[in-house]
């Protein structure tokens, strides 16, 4: 084999590789950046600020979400931020969290600052609040197949009786 033949080979394995890292990366939706780009899309629609990546926040949530990882239980960490979270089976995406959050804007009534008779929207109004400006996220798999547990901290935290989101 030529030299330019070799060097045409290698960069096209080179090339091949770094494709699949990237497929692989994007099909996974759990990236810093994943989690970030769903919260700002939603944060944008109201005319709300971009959120910043935490790392504090994250290793937060993630020491979290591995206490939670024996039972996948929705229980608050009672923690000093705003805090998210989800569960889903098999493997859910955080991405899909996210949207399952924002989707909650359905059962919020801004006008009233409520949520609408027997549904949750604070995960929602989290996602959206103003004054929140960092987030870190984990996610780990729960014990015997139970699922995937998620969760998303904000700092400052967010849903303060009387006040509006946005």
């Amino acid at each position: 084999m030529g030299s330019g033949l070799r060097t045409i080979s290698l960069a096209l394995l080179f090339t091949c590789i770094v494709g699949l890292a990237i497929v692989q990366t994007s099909n996974a939706q759990d990236s810093p950046q994943d989690y970030l780009n769903a919260h700002n899309t939603a944060r944008a629609e109201v005319g709300v600020g971009q959120l910043t990546w935490d790392d504090r926040l994250a290793s937060f949530a993630q020491q979290y979400a591995k206490q939670r990882s024996g039972d996948c239980n929705l229980v608050h960490s009672g923690g000093p931020y705003g805090e998210n979270l989800a569960w889903g089976k098999p493997d859910l995406s955080g991405v899909d969290a996210v949207k399952m959050w924002v989707n909650e804007k359905a059962d919020y009534d801004y006008k009233s600052n409520t949520c609408a008779a027997g549904k949750v929207c604070g995960h929602y109004t989290q996602v959206v609040w103003r004054n929140s400006v960092r987030l870190g996220c984990a996610k780990v798999r729960c014990n015997d197949n139970k699922g995937t547990f998620i969760g998303c901290n904000y700092d400052p935290r967010g849903n303060f009786n009387g006040q509006r989101p946005y």
